[in-house]
């Protein structure tokens, strides 16, 4: 991976407290696991920023080497990688993902 690749990763990362590696866009996104991911965090009403990785094959390679994870969507709370789309849909159903939204200060939507 090349430098300015690990500096857009590093930059989306620190600038955001949650983001989101995607294949597409919030809006449109460009797989299934993209879009699971994508509707869990717009039912918490979680403000999160996605990154197209489809816009940039560098960035695409280079976020799997970052994290060490093979697949896409990849999210990040706080600096923190949390998971792909099984990772996150689990925690979604237990309740973990709440909790670590909670845990970090980030607003989001509490069932009642």
């Amino acid at each position: 991976m090349d430098d300015q690749t690990k500096d857009l990763i590093n930059n989306e990362i620190d600038n955001n407290e949650v983001c989101l590696f995607m294949k597409g866009t919030p809006d449109a996104p460009q797989c299934g696991f993209s879009m699971a991911v994508t509707n869990i965090l717009k039912i918490l009403e979680v403000n999160f920023k996605g990154v197209n990785v489809l816009a940039d094959q560098n960035l695409r390679d280079g976020i799997k080497v970052f994290s060490d994870w093979p697949t896409i969507p990849q999210l990040y709370v706080k600096k923190e990688f949390i998971g792909g789309c099984d990772i996150v849909k689990e925690m979604y159903e237990n309740g973990e993902l709440a909790k670590l939204f909670e845990e970090n200060g980030i607003d989001f939507k509490k069932k009642n």
